[in-house]
């Protein structure tokens, strides 16, 4: 690499692992300095300073709106530019081969005059290391293209979310008719009086759910899983066997609670953490960016990461459907009522409901990534550029990218909505919003009178009698606190 052409020099001919090394460092620091200020709104929440608190917000969110990557790419682009290396760490791990090199095409003149002028106002670059014997470990023009990419990346993101959230909401939108065909069953005096048994194996729920008993059950389980997410992954019997399971559980002393709007709910809170991009998903970045090697075809078998991921995630989902089902056809022959399945953590990977939101999280933010990455190269450096790869590479890839947002908002996020309400504990989200700022207002002056009680009881009685007497206090606030719950929910219903 001469020393001449380092201020030229693009992505195409910038070892991967100084452009890992650059992301690293920006986004580190922007990680850093967001988490700062993230606990320090927290400790002026809790000090009770609102004020100071909605400023310190706001200044997120023009920190967010400007872009605060962009600012530490102008701040530190003069130094990072200036910094000088052997000319042989530069020819290892290249995008392009070094054959390549003399055959790329040169940006054209009125795209990089702005960015030449700038090197003209200060000591060039080349020049400053060349007088080293070095070169300069990153150009302005290959800085710029990576600040371009981040913008990319985070606007593709966000906007295929969306697209995600919005597509898929409209499917789950249409189960609101079962909904209100149940509430009307409901309010039906002759049904509902009318003692039922019901049977089993006659139910619709099982007789769709049920694959037997036995080795070969467990195989025909999980294939007939793996085949329902990509048609009728949902069902009226799966919606309603499901939503008396989650409302006999955590909602019994309400039966007209309005499963449908919770679900909804859920799914909005939920989709706040979707859209953001974590620090993890930053380390992917990194990673694929330090193995973006010439010859590799990297940003093509990578593509099959979310495409296996999602498929696992939709099998899981349908799976634990089935094995709701297994639960109840193992045990009954006959039920008097309704029948109810048992939710649980136990049918969900490592008993945690939650890893399917961070599976989904990932899947839509590594699929947005190889588009942004597509299209940002197609625009940047053309269609025939050498980082761009061969069509054979190109069109799999794009293919498995459309199939993979169609599939995650058609069925995977569909099921994700339903079937996570089938863990052990419910979510926040079962209050309306105004209902869960006076539940935690009450429950925290709840927490504080119990203190007090206990710090009284504490110096009029012996360590075990006090401690005792708090544990109790402690327990009563929380069935007033659940009773409360429930009474606002039922008088909520209430038609």
């Amino acid at each position: 690499m001469a020393g001449s052409e380092g201020e030229g020099t693009s992505l195409e001919f910038t070892p991967t692992w100084v452009v890992a090394a650059v992301c690293t460092l920006i986004v580190g620091i922007s990680l850093a300095v967001e988490r700062l200020l993230h606990y320090a709104g927290k400790k002026l929440k809790k000090a009770g300073q609102k004020p100071l608190y909605e400023a310190l917000q706001k200044i997120k969110e023009e920190l967010m709106l400007l872009g605060f990557i962009s600012l530490l790419l102008t701040v530190f682009q003069s130094r990072i530019i200036k910094i000088c290396v052997n000319e042989g760490l530069m020819d290892h791990l290249l995008p392009c081969s070094l054959n390549a090199r003399d055959e790329a095409t040169k940006p054209k003149p009125e795209a990089t005059s702005h960015l030449r002028h700038l090197l003209a106002e200060e000591a060039s670059p080349a020049g400053y290391c060349g007088e080293k014997g070095k070169v300069p470990l990153l150009s302005l023009e290959a800085l710029h293209h990576l600040h371009i990419f981040i913008f990319v990346l985070a606007v593709v993101h966000v906007t295929f979310s969306v697209f995600t959230v919005v597509f898929g909401g409209l499917k789950i939108r249409q189960w609101k008719y079962w909904e209100d065909s149940i509430a009307k069953e409901n309010f039906d005096a002759s049904k509902v009086l009318k003692p039922r048994l019901t049977h089993v194996k006659d139910h619709d729920f099982i007789k769709t759910r049920f694959v037997g008993i036995g080795k070969g059950s467990a195989i025909r389980g999980w294939v007939h899983s793996f085949c329902k997410q990509f048609y009728g992954s949902v069902t009226k019997s799966d919606y309603v066997a499901l939503r008396l399971g989650f409302i006999t559980t955590h909602c019994k002393a309400n039966p007209k609670f309005n499963f449908h709007k919770y679900m909804i709910r859920a799914l909005e809170d939920d989709f706040k953490k979707v859209v953001g991009i974590s620090w993890y998903l930053w380390v992917f970045v990194v990673v694929f960016l330090l193995l973006n090697i010439n010859g590799w075809h990297t940003y093509f078998w990578i593509a099959f990461v979310p495409f296996i991921l999602l498929l696992a995630v939709g099998t899981k989902l349908e799976h634990i459907i089935i094995q709701l089902a297994h639960e109840v056809a193992e045990k009954h022959i006959a039920i008097e009522g309704e029948l109810v399945v048992q939710p649980s953590d136990d049918h969900f990977w490592f008993h945690r409901p939650r890893i399917v939101l961070f599976f989904i999280h990932f899947i839509l933010f590594q699929n947005a990534f190889e588009i942004a990455f597509f299209f940002w190269i197609w625009v940047q450096y053309g269609f025939d550029s050498c980082i761009m790869g061969q069509v054979r590479y190109i069109i799999p890839r794009l293919i498995i990218g459309v199939f993979i947002q169609v599939l995650c908002s058609y069925s995977t996020l569909p099921l994700y909505a339903l079937v996570t309400q089938m863990g052990t504990h419910f979510k926040k989200s079962i209050f309306d919003e105004h209902m869960q700022a006076k539940f935690v207002g009450w429950a925290q002056n709840a927490k504080k009178k119990v203190a007090t009680n206990a710090g009284t009881n504490g110096s009029s009685h012996d360590g075990p009698s006090g401690s005792n007497g708090s544990s109790a206090a402690t327990s009563a606030a929380t069935s007033a606190f659940k009773g409360i719950q429930l009474a606002k929910l039922n008088q909520s219903q209430q038609p």
